[in-house]
């Protein structure tokens, strides 16, 4: 949930205290909606998947989606502009703004597809035989074609 300042503030000062009799008590009014009065709606459109896998990563977090898209606007906010790299420009290995790890990963991920794809087609698969140091072409009965001789 989240709490807005001033509203926050205006019932903390509505708490007024009684001191006659030399006693002490606090008498508060009712407490207001501690939704903030400039809170808006935002629709937005998102995959399914990447809407269920975020929100997934924030419960981990604690937070919900709402939580977690204010956490991201206050940051960007504050930073004037948006909180990690986002270029057009791209290192030809991934999208821009990976690190060499993620890079690593998509580019394995990608290899993979490529073999499943080859497999699933009867298609021969490239290979490198690291005791021979030689690159081969694996057909799918087992046949090994060593590249240059």
């Amino acid at each position: 949930f989240t709490y807005n300042s001033g509203i926050l503030v205006d019932y903390l000062k509505s708490t007024t205290y009684n001191t006659s009799a030399g006693k002490t008590s606090k008498h508060r009014r009712e407490m207001p909606d501690m939704k903030a009065q400039n809170d808006v709606q935002v629709t937005i459109r998102v995959d399914k998947n990447l809407k269920e896998n975020a929100e997934n990563l924030f419960k981990q977090l604690g937070m919900n989606m709402s939580t977690a898209l204010n956490v991201f606007l206050r940051k960007a906010v504050n930073e004037s502009g948006i909180p990690f790299a986002v270029s057009i420009k791209s290192s030809g290995f991934g999208p821009a703004g990976c690190s060499a790890d993620e890079i690593a990963d998509l580019f394995t991920a990608s290899v993979k597809r490529e073999i499943a794809r080859k497999q699933q087609t009867g298609l021969p698969i490239a290979r490198y035989d690291v005791e021979n140091k030689r690159a081969y072409l694996e057909y799918p009965d087992g046949k090994r074609e060593y590249i240059n001789g």
